[in-house]
């Protein structure tokens, strides 16, 4: 049906005086002795149109009141008389397109993000999930732009594997063989042999290994798909299913990846300051206040660098009771990453030179023999939000690093084979775009940026 977004009627001024159509879902509504007000949101805009109701002229208006209602009106679009800066319609005709009974979920009262993660599929409707995905489209293009104006090739890697791309074995299967049809084989080598490929396959964790291999013959790519994690975490951060950004790119060593994750962040966040202004303002009054100045901080500061020894350093010194204790060799975590960003550095920092031992076998070994050419951007208020590193070029470290893990190396042959042929240095890193919301909006639990969360325990 032919209508008009609500957002061009509050940008265009020139719709004032005009007659036009638009359709919507009721919001609010107020009754009076002689007029009906309604506020309409069809998903183009967080501010609600005011529909203003004669009704001496409309007759019957209970079935346009029930909030959840959708309706399409037609009407004029006039100033508005409380809000000088804002326009409203003066509607002369409304059609109920759909009909919402009163035991509609969401009522004219603030209801918890817990209660609204019970309802995923209406959670949209208000506020707050209208603006986390109006951001969440708005990041998702910026990433795009910046690549694509970069001269970056979008690939898109197999969601399907048989590699564990970590190494961590925290994958989930995928199978044709049911539950039930198991027990008539002998061996897990006849298991897999018997299924769809005819070995055993997983969701991918990571298009990172089908990047390399992109990135030898087309110099500088970048995936934007989901990944899947096993990770029985059951935290604010962690999700089995999330949005995954992974360029990877030839002839470059880890300060060069270093500077592009930098100018990545940087743009995400000045193309949101520029286009979501007032999603902004709602979520810097609502979630986090200071938003918005901190946003216009980080993108007009250049980010610290420290190395991971530096940083155990002084966690030990610093005085801070930590829950879990620090010592070199150790996986930091959150309250570390944390402490380090927003008590330390205070803005982001990229932390370098992991000990070998707690990153992946993919990573270029140090001259030290003890560290990895690898770096996680730490966030205030987040944590880590880029896990990055110049990948190893060297097939004999490289195969060294492997079967020290006990890795099944016939499992990785076109990954091994790249160092063989022509091998170059080259980096990448890993961007997780529910962690880069949760930054850019002040959105505390990372199921609350997610249309449909999956984590342990919990699917819909």
């Amino acid at each position: 049906m032919k209508h008009t977004d609500i957002i061009d009627i509050f940008k265009n001024s020139e719709y004032i005086g005009n007659r036009v159509t638009v359709c919507g879902w009721v919001r609010t509504s107020r009754d009076s002795k002689n007029m009906a007000f309604l506020e309409l949101n069809d998903g183009t805009s967080l501010k609600h149109l005011q529909i203003v109701i004669d009704k001496s002229a409309m007759g019957d208006i209970s079935a346009f009141m029930k909030l959840g209602t959708s309706l399409m009106i037609e009407g004029t679009v006039v100033k508005s008389v409380v809000a000088a800066d804002s326009v409203e319609i003066n509607a002369e005709s409304i059609t109920v397109l759909g009909e919402c009974p009163p035991e509609y979920p969401l009522q004219k009262k603030r209801h918890s993000l817990e209660y609204l993660r019970t309802i995923p599929h209406l959670r949209v409707r208000t506020n707050t999930f209208n603006a986390v995905f109006r951001v969440r489209s708005v990041v998702s293009a910026a990433i795009h732009e910046f690549f694509q104006a970069r001269h970056f090739v979008y690939v898109h890697t197999p969601l399907i594997t048989a590699s564990d791309c970590e190494g961590a074995g925290e994958m989930f299967r995928v199978t044709t063989i049911g539950f039930d049809e198991k027990n008539q084989f002998k061996t897990q080598e006849e298991y897999d042999a018997a299924d769809f490929f005819g070995k055993r396959a997983a969701l991918s964790v990571s298009g990172q290994l089908e990047g390399e291999v992109a990135a030898m013959a087309l110099g500088k790519i970048y995936t934007f798909g989901p990944s899947f994690r096993a990770e029985k975490s059951n935290t604010t951060r962690h999700a089995a299913e999330f949005w995954h950004v992974e360029p990877e790119v030839a002839f470059a060593e880890l300060p060069d990846i270093i500077e592009i994750a930098e100018a990545l962040i940087k743009h995400i966040i000045n193309t949101v300051l520029e286009k979501c202004p007032e999603e902004l303002k709602f979520f810097d009054a609502h979630f986090e206040k200071g938003l918005i100045e901190k946003l216009e901080s980080v993108a007009g500061h250049s980010f610290a660098v420290m190395t991971y020894t530096e940083a155990v350093e002084r966690l030990k010194n610093c005085g801070e009771e930590f829950q879990y204790p620090v010592e070199w060799g150790c996986d930091l975590m959150t309250e570390h990453e944390r402490y380090i960003a927003e008590k330390i550095c205070k803005r982001p920092v990229f932390l370098t030179d992991y000990p070998k031992d707690i990153k992946s076998f993919y990573m270029k070994q140090n001259p030290d023999g003890k560290t990895v050419a690898a770096t996680d951007l730490l966030v205030p208020g987040v944590g880590e939000i880029i896990g990055c590193s110049e990948r190893e070029a060297d097939l004999d470290k490289l195969l060294d690093a492997m079967n020290k893990r006990g890795m099944t190396l016939e499992e990785y042959n076109d990954y091994i084979a790249l160092r063989r042929f022509g091998s170059v240095p080259h980096s990448g890193f890993g961007l997780g775009l529910e962690r880069m919301i949760m930054y850019v909006t002040g959105m505390q639990n990372i199921r609350d940026v997610i249309l449909y969360p999956r984590t342990v325990g919990s699917i819909f």
